[in-house]
Formats: structure tokens, sequence, C-alpha cells
């Protein structure tokens, strides 16, 4: 079935469908209802540039453009993913002008503003400072990791929520019936089931669920649309997952915690989660090696073994063959005994070596390479370990002022009990050295 409207023909039905006005944007009462913030942005007639985060079809961009009409201020639209450094910067001069003009600031809406990389947003700043312009961007992606602090700390940040099944039906039976942007004029209706199709499909994004239900209604039988229309329509359900966006970051944290916490299962879950979603399979090995060196280290240091191997495998056999690989020792790495230690003394390490001064190498533990060396007393009273009974002799070898630094303390699991052993075994013969020495 067709929808005769000419003006009609190029223009998806998300679009038409978009809303004008407040009183008609569904959904995202948290920022729209009585007393909410946006409510009170426009009662007190204060417009403040804002970032829309919020996933796919939330009404991100629907809300700055209701937002600009509502101030009657002029608005232009870029798209981070179409305009450069060029554009950019032609915008700035023309909103500078029209504000020295008609003292009034120009909305400047940056669509996936998450894309324009650090020279581009840092263009804008001077101009949000000065009042030339309101910025507005959208974006899917956390802005804390996407968005430069200087231009975020000048910005209100504005979390729209994925939509409600309510608010979706109630999207759905809109369209349905409008006769001016809408179905109406099909006359066409949907059974429950097929709504509930769509609804899942959707998953919170109104731009989704309105265009499979412009395609099921293209595909619908005596009027009405089936499961079988959504099916066809649909032919493919697809994962939402960006692999540089916050939702990555999201399933790697959950993959990770969940191995550091020895649950198996859950590790598993993730595992296949991210695999499936079409995550790089190396990027997934690369940080169970991480894990491996981060949350296993000397309690097992098979663990380290095991993940470099499954990174092998996979390299060597590919998808889907090599995920077996990967799921073999994400069982591993979660089962494994889990230490820390070896984190933890690196970390003391480094931070001995980033807030103190470069220590002098010690001149005995200095190789004398030439006789100038020599002469300066590079080499003297080194003491060569296998010269002595036990392989090891009472010599210090940190730096003088960080002397009786301890940085590893091995903990009781695995085989970190054999190593603190080892270590007090190590004290205990030093400290008796230096004591016959006495």
């Amino acid at each position: 079935m067709k929808n005769n409207s000419s003006n009609h023909s190029y223009t998806p039905l998300a679009e038409r469908m978009r809303p004008k006005d407040l009183a008609h944007f569904y959904g995202q009462e948290h920022l729209i209802g009585e007393g909410k913030i946006l409510s009170q942005l426009i009662k007190a007639d204060q417009l403040v540039s804002i970032i829309f985060w919020g996933p796919p079809g939330s009404g991100k961009t629907t809300l700055g453009k209701i937002l600009a009409d509502q101030f009657n201020f002029p608005c232009i639209f870029l798209s981070a993913v179409l305009s450069g450094i060029k554009e950019v910067k032609q915008m700035m001069a023309r909103s500078e002008s029209h504000r020295r003009l008609y003292k009034k600031p120009t909305v400047i809406f940056i669509d996936e503003i998450h894309r324009f990389n650090k020279a581009q947003q840092g263009a804008f700043l001077p101009y949000v400072e000065r009042g030339d312009i309101i910025l507005f961007g959208s974006t899917t992606e956390n802005p804390s990791f996407e968005v430069i602090a200087p231009l975020l700390s000048r910005m209100k940040v504005l979390v729209l929520n994925p939509l409600s099944n309510e608010t979706l039906t109630r999207i759905i039976n809109e369209a349905l019936t409008d006769k001016e942007r809408g179905l109406g004029n099909l006359g066409v209706q949907i059974d429950d089931k097929a709504l509930q199709m769509i609804i899942d499909y959707a998953n919170g994004d109104a731009r989704r669920a309105l265009n499979t239900l412009e395609i099921s209604a293209s595909l619908a039988k005596k009027g009405k649309i089936s499961q079988e229309d959504v099916k066809e329509a649909l032919q493919k359900r697809i994962l939402l997952y960006d692999k540089k966006g916050e939702e990555h970051f999201n399933l790697i944290s959950a993959l990770h915690k969940s191995l550091r916490n020895s649950d198996v299962n859950a590790s598993l879950y993730w595992l296949a989660r991210m695999l499936s979603a079409g995550e790089d399979a190396l990027y997934i090995a690369r940080r169970l090696v991480r894990f491996a060196s981060e949350d296993i280290g000397l309690a097992d240091p098979q663990a380290l073994a095991i993940a470099l191997h499954a990174k092998e495998a996979y390299d060597f056999l590919g998808s889907p063959e090599g995920e077996l690989a990967l799921a073999e020792a994400v069982i591993y790495l979660a089962c494994a005994p889990k230490s820390n230690r070896a984190y933890v003394a690196f970390t003391k390490a480094l931070k001995d070596v980033e807030t103190s001064p470069f220590e002098p190498v010690p001149l005995h533990l200095r190789n004398p390479e030439t006789s100038l060396m020599k002469e300066l007393g590079y080499g003297k009273d080194y003491q060569y370990a296998h010269d002595f009974e036990w392989a090891t002799s009472d010599m210090e070898t940190f730096p003088e002022r960080l002397k009786g630094r301890k940085y590893y303390e091995p903990g009781n699991l695995g085989m970190e009990k054999d190593i603190k052993k080892r270590i007090e075994w190590w004290e205990s013969l030093k400290a008796k050295i230096r004591n016959s020495k006495k």
C-alpha cells in the first residue's frame, strides 16, 4: 500500500513525525515536565549551551530544534560528519556579526559533536564565552570522553533516556492515525504482536520504530500489519554497539569486573555479547592479557601464558574457530586465584619515579666501561652474587634516598604464597650476613 501524498513521497516517516513543540514531544519527562530543567529555562527566558547525550532516536536533535524555536533564535545546523574546520569558522564569523547587529546569539547545533576533533571543538570556545553563540551538541557518546574539558565546563549536559515501551506505542499509534504527516490516509492498523515486535526491535529508538513501521505498512495486506510483515521489514536484528563509544567501554568493563570477581558464567556472557556485537576479537585478547597481569599476576603466572596463547590461537585461526580459544582463556582467568600485588607494586615504583628527583645510580652498580670510569669509582665495591654461598649479599642496590623501600608485598593466594616465603627467606639471609659483619 502506498501513500499518495506528493509531499511525503521522499520524506521518511520519522522525519515527518518529528515534533514541532514540547506539547507533542513524548518521553524525557525528567527534562521537560513541570518544574524540570528545560521548563525552568523556558520560564526564565534563559537559554544556555547544552550537550544532549542519549542513545539514537531518543529525541536529541528534535529537542534542540524545539528549544531554538521556542526562544526565536536563529539556528544553524552542522553535521560533524560532513563539516570541517573551515565551515565551523565561517559559521562562527556569521554568528559574531549577527550578535553585533541584532544583539542576539545564534544557536549552533552540532549533530554528533563527538566526531569533531579537539581543534574543531576548541574553535567554538571563544564564541561561547563571549555569548556570540549558544552551542547545542548531540552525542550518543559519553561527553566526558569525547568533548574537551574547557568546552564541557561551559555547557549543560542533559541526559536523554531510551524511550519507554509506552512512549513508543504512543508514537507509533499517532503515526498510524495522523493524516497530515503520518500514515492515516492508508487506513492501516497493526496487530498487538506486530506492534510489540517493532517496539522490541526499536530498543527505545523512535526513529528505528517509525522506519520499521513505514516499511511494514508498505508490506501490509488487507489493511493490517502482521508479524510476518514486520519480520520481512526487519530481516535481521541489529545489535546496538559502537566499538568507539560508551557501550564499548561499558561491556569491556563488565567483562573485566566479572573476571575479577571470579564469576565464570557472567564472564562468558559478556565475552559472547561483545563478539556477537562485532567487537574486534584481538582487542578482547589484549584486554585478557592485561587482566592476567593486573588482576592475577604472580598468584598464577600461567594465566599470562594462557591469555597470550589464546591471542596467538585467534590470530592463527580467525573467527569463528578462534573464538573458542578466547572462551577457554576467559574460563581459566575467571577461575584463577586473584592478586593485584604486582600491579600495586609497579604503581608504587612509578609514583616514586614521578614524584622524587631522579637519583643517581650508585657507583658500585655502574659498569666501568673505560679507564676514566674506573678511576672515578665505577664498579668499586660491587659484590658479585655468585661469589657468595647463597648467591646473594647484603649489598645495597637502591639509590641512597630510597633505601628500605618495599613495593611488592605478596598475597596468600596461589603461587604468591611460595613467593612470599622466598622473599622472606632472602631478607632473613641478608640480615644474617649483615649481622655477621658487626
